[in-house]
């Protein structure tokens, strides 16, 4: 009994995160449970053509309040939409096929294949660098976190709730994490999540100080600047 009621409220689960996908991703955009021993919380991968899977550890997920689950899932479905998901890439094919080709031709000696082969190697071997430079990934996550925050705003979340929400998940990501790699990353995310919600607070009170300026009453000129009474105009 107690399999079967955890079992139904994982299925309730994955449905209740796919009615957070924005319509025009619902189509195309899966979201499953995760099938691998030790996952990661929640990522995301291409697994065909036209096709995205959003995958959970809902074991660990459970653990998180509902407003920390949807702004991390928010994050994923920003990425989706940045375009900065992990693709399956020709790169190492390219890579191991640029280095065969190398150490063969230079054993027969044929200088224009030599070159060849080493300009695959090196357009390969950039391409993977720059999929994993760490300044890139931080980069892509902390505009994720951002269009997160948007997305939260059209699903009803006041800005300031969203901001407080995705804070508190990157806190506990951080306390929860060990790699120090990837809790290095959530640091830097939660760092730049705050200076971003100062800069809003500070246009929003920018905007209440105009407003309000705008609104006030004109006060009267001060007595030296009223004009003349008629008995003394006369007098002149």
């Amino acid at each position: 009994m107690t399999y079967t009621a955890s079992a139904r409220a994982e299925m309730n689960e994955l449905r209740r995160l796919k009615t957070l996908l924005p319509p025009e991703l619902q189509s195309w955009v899966m979201v499953e449970a995760s099938t691998e021993i030790n996952p990661p919380l929640i990522r995301t991968e291409e697994i065909g053509r036209d096709e995205v899977e959003i995958q959970i550890d809902l074991a660990k997920w459970e653990n998180l309040a509902i407003d920390q689950r949807n702004l991390l899932f928010w994050h994923e479905v920003a990425r989706i939409q940045n375009d900065t998901i992990p693709r399956e890439g020709w790169e190492m094919a390219a890579l191991a096929i640029g280095l065969g080709g190398a150490v063969g031709e230079l054993w027969v000696q044929d200088g224009l294949l030599l070159l060849l082969a080493l300009a695959l190697c090196g357009i390969s071997g950039y391409r993977l660098w720059q999929k994993n430079n760490s300044e890139k990934v931080l980069k892509d996550a902390i505009e994720a976190d951002e269009k997160a925050i948007q997305i939260a705003t059209r699903f009803g979340y006041s800005l300031k709730t969203a901001y407080q929400s995705l804070g508190s998940a990157l806190k506990t990501l951080i306390e929860q994490t060990p790699n120090r790699r990837q809790r290095k990353i959530y640091e830097e995310r939660l760092q730049a999540l705050r200076r971003s919600a100062a800069r809003i607070k500070q246009q929003q009170q920018q905007q209440k100080a105009a407003q309000s300026a705008a609104n006030q009453p004109l006060s009267p000129p001060p007595a030296s600047e009223r004009p003349r009474s008629s008995a003394r105009m006369k007098n002149i």
